[in-house]
């Protein structure tokens, strides 16, 4: 090694240690607060000063609107620092179908790891106002039979501390309070549930435990991949409208093409709606939705303030085999509660028309999932 290779190593060395010192300066400052500043952390893992330089600090939690299956004090400093638990922060939202496939792998990850210093905090950010409202936050929670700690993010402030974007999101964090892996949207269970097993063990070696963590992995239905992308009715976002004015507000008379005429992954809407910024609410009665989809199962996002009647129609004709959970007998859905409904759960995935006609005047449409 000549003498400038030296000095260059010795300046790189010098620069990481100082960096180290800064973090862990800045770390101690840190507690909860409305900023969604760092969390403090106080005895470290021995890897602490490395992984320091290679992993950013995970941010408290902020101003939360609402807690579920945890008390109001619960904070992500005395998860880490009192009770030294390896935590996972899991952003969702009670209507999104991603969010829904992925919350079996998360609570049984939580069942499986709860007892050996692990824990989970689903973060719930809303996406419509609706879902800012705690009653039908708690009905999800019960409806999922999730066990583990929730937290209301309604106004989005530790969505936006985390500087998040998406619907599920996962931010693995390690008992120095580092996010050590982050991951979005469905899949890589097996790489998260790895890196939940590599953290505890960290866990045990740094609080000197013995107590050997669980192996192997979640048997959890796998993921479906579908053609058909999320379509909203509302105006901000509804970009795949195919026979009115797209990203316009206010009232429209439109008319669906037939049904042979609808083009793939494109909404038609028949009659008299009303457009708002997260859904469009039909004006007229026997109003009708068409859409062209390639998936197994279709559900829609609505809501209504007095019961709207459904009658779902897939390739022409009411639907009686595949129905969904949401459909009766008749070929009907009753509307009314804010959620997501179960219109259509087919055996495989595949191309076909749904088309639903609207009783009443009343109903709020926001969103068609596919899964």
């Amino acid at each position: 090694m000549n003498a400038t290779t030296k000095r260059t190593t010795t300046l790189v060395v010098v620069l990481v240690l100082i960096a180290a010192i800064i973090w862990y300066l800045e770390s101690g400052k840190a507690g909860p607060g409305p900023s969604g500043v760092p969390v403090a952390v106080g005895a470290h893992s021995a890897n602490f000063a490395a992984n320091s330089v290679l992993y950013s600090k995970a941010n408290e939690f902020v101003s939360p609107d609402g807690y579920i299956n945890t008390p109001a004090t619960t904070t992500l400093d005395t998860l880490i620092n009192q009770q030294h638990r390896v935590v996972l922060v899991d952003f969702w939202t009670y209507s999104c179908i991603n969010c829904m496939r992925t919350i079996p792998y998360l609570e049984a990850w939580y069942q499986k790891y709860k007892n050996y210093g692990f824990t989970i905090v689903g973060v719930h950010a809303p996406e419509f106002a609706f879902e800012k409202v705690l009653a039908n936050v708690q009905a999800a929670v019960q409806k999922f039979g999730i066990t583990y700690p929730v937290i209301l993010d309604s106004n989005l402030y530790t969505w936006g501390a985390y500087h998040n974007q998406y619907w599920p999101a996962e931010y693995l964090i390690d008992t120095d309070g580092l996010v050590r892996e982050h991951s979005i949207g469905e899949g890589n269970y097996e790489e998260t549930e790895s890196a939940i097993q590599k953290l505890l063990a960290e866990r045990n070696q740094t609080l000197g435990l013995v107590a050997p963590i669980p192996t192997g992995f979640v048997d959890v239905t796998s993921t479906i991949q579908t053609a058909s992308p999320e379509t909203y009715f509302g105006f901000a976002r509804n970009q795949y409208l195919g026979n009115g004015a797209q990203q316009t507000q206010g009232t429209q008379t439109l008319v669906a093409p037939a049904l042979a005429n609808a083009a793939p992954n494109t909404l038609y809407l028949g009659g008299m709606w009303n457009f708002g910024s997260e859904y469009a609410e039909n004006i007229s009665a026997h109003a009708t939705i068409t859409y062209h989809y390639s998936a197994k199962d279709v559900y829609l996002v609505a809501s209504a303030a007095k019961d709207v009647t459904l009658t779902i129609y897939v390739d022409g004709k009411i639907i009686t085999a595949n129905k969904g959970a949401d459909v009766d007998v008749q070929g009907q859905v009753h509307v009314q509660e804010s959620r997501l409904y179960k219109l259509v759960e087919g055996a495989t995935q595949a191309e076909h028309v749904i088309e639903i006609k609207v009783s009443s005047p009343g109903l709020d449409a926001y969103t068609f999932t596919f899964g």
